[in-house]
C-alpha cells in the first residue's frame, strides 16, 4: 500500500469567509499517483472548519448567514474571557467533520456539486489544509 501527503497553507482575508480550496485538494490527490484508495482532507485549526458543499456565491453567503444567526459573534461566552473568540470555535464544532472519500482510477469521488469549501471563522489568518492518500 501506498501512503502519500501534501500541505497547502492557505491565507483568508476576512474575519469570515468561505473559500473553495476544491483545486488543491484534486491536484493532491492526481499527484499523489495512486489510483484506488482513499483520501482524508484534514483542516487543522479550531476556529475554522471544512465541508464538502456548492461553491455557489449566495449558497456561501447562506452559510455564513446561517452560522452567524446560530452562533452570534458577540454573546455571554465563557471561552471569550480567554480568547475572544468563543463564537469561531462553537461554528467549527458545528461541523466537525474530516472529509475521507474514495479514489477510483486516480480520481477523488464526489458529488456534481461537492467543492471542498473551507469556513473562516477568525481570521484573516494563514491555515493548513492537509490532504493524505493511500492506495494502490
Amino acid at each position: 500500500m501506498k501512503t502519500w501527503f501534501r500541505e497547502y497553507t492557505i491565507s483568508t482575508k476576512k474575519g469570515s469567509e468561505v473559500v473553495d480550496v476544491t483545486d488543491k485538494v484534486l491536484a493532491a490527490v492526481r499527484d499523489s499517483g495512486i489510483k484506488n484508495g482513499m483520501a482524508l482532507v484534514l483542516l487543522p485549526h479550531a476556529t475554522a472548519t471544512l465541508v464538502l458543499n456548492e461553491d455557489e456565491g449566495g449558497l456561501k453567503q447562506d452559510l455564513l448567514d446561517r452560522l452567524e444567526q446560530l452562533v452570534p459573534q458577540r454573546g455571554n461566552y465563557q471561552h471569550d474571557r480567554i480568547d475572544d473568540n468563543a463564537h469561531a470555535h462553537l461554528k467549527s464544532a458545528l461541523f466537525g467533520s474530516i472529509p475521507v472519500l474514495p479514489i477510483v482510477d486516480g480520481r477523488l469521488v464526489r458529488g456534481t456539486w461537492q467543492n471542498f469549501l473551507l469556513i473562516e471563522e477568525d481570521g484573516p489568518r494563514n491555515r493548513r489544509l492537509v490532504v493524505f492518500a493511500m492506495g494502490e
